[in-house]
């Protein structure tokens, strides 16, 4: 059933990720960057070409689609945004394909020092004949979630062209923003109207994410004393060295990104910026128990204090926020998405499996929001870097799971 797929997936996903539509976390527009519409005008616009019905583009920037039933059942969502990071260079991204991958070296055109190997990435020695996209080598790819995308396009294609095909109503979202956490508006779930979706933002094939991190974000702002520093004796107090201080107080040797794994938790330091009067530092918190997430708030907040405590001139405010729970906390409690997508990757032949998922995604907002999605594949690899790849088939498989979950549901 996958092979039929593999030349619009392929020839969607090339098309899309040489889009620029890369999110800003400094606007506060919706969606945060005007190129983010260059992806969902053109959503819109297929959408009505394959015949979707109700697609409109909503006031805060999310693309709504449906493909009615065929037979009575749960009505389900698919999601992905179209945004890309602002973790790596995102502009100017030139994908291309290495058809029938020989299992061997992946050089970049205009990076020669970059290649991608399977002693770096072992999934990639799996992929021996598929076909791999993967950008030039100075752009990431943008197959985060862009591959989510050309999946939910081509499923709702294929739906729309085969009136044969017995399913439920289908409600497709296309959000932006969800790279910087916001791309669920508060008005997504009703909008949408379903009983349960997906997001298609995952990784290896076969993987159901419904165990996600708990998170929350730090900002700790250190207002020093500034002073000429010719005259500063006993007078100067830098914010530079106070935010230095703070840093140093962290947690260095257990609760880092790169020190953990699993279900560990960590605290990290997204950026650092100012000036001896002022400094700025902006962190997050991941855990994936509400406990783990509470301690990592108190221990950034006792190392504010007990710094605010060695210099009293200095001011030292630090203000922890919400951004999204572990959407196992609602899964727990009605397992049937997860269910269902186990059993139509087993009659497809795809062995499920589910991990801890050390980040987040639209559904884990949604999920919070009373509207149950958990996460499935689309095969992505190396996100937000320049080694980012994806294999075609792996696409493929996850269209045809889609197709396999909407029929699995359809009751007669």
């Amino acid at each position: 059933m996958t092979a039929q797929f593999t030349a619009e997936l392929e020839e969607r996903l090339l098309r899309y990720t040489a889009i620029d539509s890369q999110s800003d976390h400094a606007s506060q527009t919706t969606p945060s960057s005007e190129r983010q519409f260059d992806m969902l005008n053109l959503l819109v616009e297929e959408l009505k070409e394959i015949g979707g019905h109700d697609v409109t583009l909503t006031d805060y920037g999310t693309v709504l689609a449906t493909v009615p039933g065929t037979a009575p059942g749960p009505v389900i969502a698919l999601l992905a945004h179209v945004d890309t990071t602002e973790q790596f260079n995102a502009f100017g991204v030139k994908p291309r394909v290495v058809r029938g991958y020989d299992g061997g070296t992946i050089t970049f055109p205009d990076n020669p020092d970059l290649t991608l190997t399977p002693a770096h990435n072992a999934y990639l020695g799996t992929k021996v004949g598929d076909d791999i996209v993967t950008a030039s080598g100075t752009t990431l790819l943008g197959a985060d979630d862009k591959a989510g995308v050309a999946i939910i396009m081509t499923v709702a294609r294929h739906l729309l062209s085969t009136p044969g095909l017995r399913h439920p109503t289908l409600r497709i979202a296309f959000t932006p923003d969800e790279e910087i956490g916001r791309g669920v508006h508060e008005k997504l779930p009703a909008d949408l109207g379903a009983d349960f979706g997906y997001t298609l933002d995952g990784g290896e094939i076969g993987r159901i994410d419904y165990d996600s991190f708990s998170a929350d974000g730090a900002e700790i702002t250190v207002t020093g004393v500034s002073v000429h520093p010719g005259k500063a004796k006993g007078k100067l107090v830098s914010a530079i060295t106070l935010a230095s201080r703070i840093m140093s107080m962290l947690p260095q040797g257990t609760m880092t990104p790169e020190l953990t794994e699993g279900h560990e938790g960590f605290i990290h330091a997204t950026t650092m910026s100012g000036s001896a009067d002022q400094m700025k530092i902006t962190l997050i918190l991941r855990d994936f128990e509400m406990e783990g997430l509470e301690e990592k708030g108190r221990i950034v907040r006792a190392v504010c204090d007990a710094v605010q405590a060695t210099e009293p001139r200095a001011r030292i405010t630090c203000e922890i926020r919400k951004q999204y729970r572990n959407m196992r906390y609602a899964l727990d409690d009605d397992m049937t998405p997860v269910t269902l997508a186990r059993t139509a990757m087993e009659t497809l032949g795809i062995a499920p499996a589910s991990e801890p998922l050390r980040g987040g995604t639209d559904g884990s907002r949604l999920t919070e929001m009373g509207l149950p999605t958990p996460n499935l594949f689309t095969g992505m690899q190396e996100i937000h870097g320049p080694l980012e790849w994806i294999s075609v088939q792996d696409m493929a498989a996850a269209t045809a799971v889609c197709i396999a979950i909407l029929q699995g549901a359809g009751q007669d």
